[in-house]
């Protein structure tokens, strides 16, 4: 009888400490990151760029040059890159999806995890996609207007250029990232990142046309931390 009593309580004893092994973790919750990243100067006036070709799908509606976009009451700049550097986490792993819509890419920047994106063609005319990466083979590839859906793969992080041979105006980024804690700015130079563990960072930008700056931000459990950043030429 005490055998099996003494045995019973191993069990159980090995049960609790595989629980507390593999059950939810107990440590801090992340806090959020909020802030703005705004022009210094007089935001530049909007430029419209003619399309030079399948006018009849490119030109249905204005194609702006998104280098530098600032909203005009604001001064918020759209497109900034924001990162949260040595913070350390996963992401879902799901890659992204990059548009190419009105003969522009859509989104401009894209934030993606290494691995595969999928491109899409919603304009129904010749593109070629092509990626001018260092680390990351370049990839020059056409997309006839029936082939609606092709997939590319990256699988270093860096940040690289995206064109389009058949239409010279069509530029983006590609921001390809094993950081989780990465956002893309709105049009009101606003971002948000969320569930960042307890710390203190480097938040970097990056802008296409404005360059990389950083400062340091402190995150707390539970807490929400709001930065700001002014850009200049």
């Amino acid at each position: 009888m005490r055998k099996n009593v003494t045995i019973a309580v191993l069990v159980g004893f090995g049960l609790g400490m595989w629980f507390l092994a593999s059950g939810p973790a107990t440590g801090a919750a992340g806090g959020t990151i909020t802030g703005v990243v705004k022009f210094a100067g007089d935001p530049p006036a909007p430029k419209v760029i003619p399309p030079t070709k399948d006018a009849q799908v490119c030109g249905k509606a204005p194609i702006y040059d998104e280098s530098l976009v600032v909203d005009k009451a604001s001064k918020g700049v759209q497109w900034a890159v924001v990162s949260v550097e040595g913070a350390k986490g996963k992401g879902d792993g799901k890659g992204a999806t990059l548009d190419q819509q009105g003969c522009a890419f859509r989104p401009h920047v894209l934030v993606t995890p290494p691995g595969k994106v999928a491109v899409l063609n919603s304009d129904g005319i010749l593109h070629n996609f092509h990626s001018h990466g260092k680390k990351n083979p370049a990839l020059n590839q056409a997309q006839p207007g029936f082939r609606k859906k092709m997939e590319v793969e990256f699988k270093q992080a860096e940040i690289f250029k995206v064109t389009c041979d058949a239409h010279p105006w069509m530029t983006g980024w590609f921001v390809v990232s094993e950081n989780p804690y990465v956002a893309v700015t709105d049009q009101k130079g606003g971002f948000k990142i969320e569930d960042v563990p307890p710390g203190t960072y480097s938040l970097e930008i990056w802008h296409e046309t404005l360059g990389p700056t950083k400062q340091q931000v402190t995150v707390k459990a539970g807490e929400t931390v709001t930065v700001a950043f002014e850009l200049k030429k």
